[in-house]
């Protein structure tokens, strides 16, 4: 069906499409609720049972309107935001470009949420009972020096309500944020996240999984020394990767000079390189979350194989449709067994 319906989505400008893909998502929540999950070997990780390793990638659902929808096409887990303590509308529009011949999206969204409070509600009356997880991130107007306190809102908010919690510190279109997944500014944050942790784990007696979403555009001895200090701080798991400011795949096609990220398959082959960095550096006990240019089973193999626990699609359905979701938890649990 969707083969049918992809050339009528992108008669439209994309971010058009995205936001029609979610109203038809939050209707069929509404009106048929989440269904049921397909099994592929449920994977255990973090303390928590993963139906199937296949999840969806935060970005989609950012305002948390349609999971219930969404989690009808297979998904292991979802994940939903990236949201922000206050709303905000995000950058000018147009904002969203699709690159067919590269089946690749750039989007300069910025963060653009209805905020911590409305996404609260959302969360608070779910019916999917799958893995859900929220991504955090900082509003645009909150100084660098400050941000920890955004990340510590959004922790202390969202902390009973997730089953896990994901710190996007690698968005390129919120200005300075990349800036705090290296030296003293990684530190100070990761402490105060720490802190805030243990706080809560007092308080609830329970202690929510905190996962760091990194950028592909990492020097590799910049990579390392991050993971390295997101282990020893108690940080459950890593998402690698982000979306990049690389444009070495895209050169001279339409579009390909608009700024923002660049996500889908000219990601992939360094997003494979940085899960096998990431693997080799913190060991097992780590979980690694890979996403970016997995819009094949073949890939969603090939992440698997590079290290990862888990795995995440987003540009991948633009071009393949909710069906790749099934197809790639087919192709894991023939490949098991």
């Amino acid at each position: 069906m969707y083969s049918a319906l992809r050339p009528l989505l992108f008669r439209l400008d994309p971010e058009t499409a995205h936001d029609l893909t979610l109203s038809a998502m939050h209707w069929i929540g509404r009106v048929a609720g989440p269904g049921t999950v397909p099994d592929a070997h449920p994977v255990e990780r973090m303390g928590l049972t993963f139906a199937n390793p296949v999840g969806l990638a935060a970005g989609l659902d950012k305002d948390a309107t349609a999971f219930d929808g969404l989690a009808r096409f297979g998904f292991g887990f979802i994940e939903v935001g990236t949201v922000t303590p206050r709303a905000q509308p995000g950058n000018d529009k147009p904002r969203m470009f699709r690159l067919p011949q590269s089946r690749a999206v750039i989007n300069r969204m910025g963060f653009n949420n209805h905020g911590l409070d409305a996404l609260i509600r959302r969360v608070d009356g779910r019916r999917y009972s799958g893995v859900l997880g929220i991504n955090l991130g900082k509003n645009k107007d909150t100084p660098a020096d400050r941000a920890s306190d955004d990340y510590v809102a959004g922790l202390n908010a969202v902390h009973q309500l997730a089953d896990y919690i994901t710190v996007n510190l690698s968005s390129p279109n919120t200005p300075g944020l990349r800036d705090l997944q290296l030296g003293e500014a990684l530190d100070h944050l990761l402490s105060d996240l720490s802190a805030a942790r243990a706080a809560l784990a007092d308080r609830f007696g329970a202690r929510t999984p905190v996962l760091v979403k990194l950028a592909p555009d990492l020097a590799d001895q910049d990579l390392d020394e991050m993971a390295t200090r997101l282990v020893e701080a108690g940080i459950d798991g890593i998402i690698a990767t982000n979306t990049t400011l690389s444009r070495d795949a895209v050169t001279g096609q339409p579009y390909a000079n608009e700024a923002g990220g660049l996500s889908g398959q000219p990601v992939c082959a360094r997003a494979n390189q940085v899960m096998q960095r990431l693997r080799a550096t913190v060991g097992a006990e780590t979980t690694l979350v890979g996403v970016g240019g997995i819009d094949s089973p073949a890939l969603a193999l090939q992440r698997l194989a590079s290290g990862a626990d888990l795995i995440q699609l987003y540009t991948g359905l633009v071009y393949e449709g909710p069906g790749l979701a099934r197809r790639c938890v087919k192709a894991i649990r023939d490949q098991r067994g």
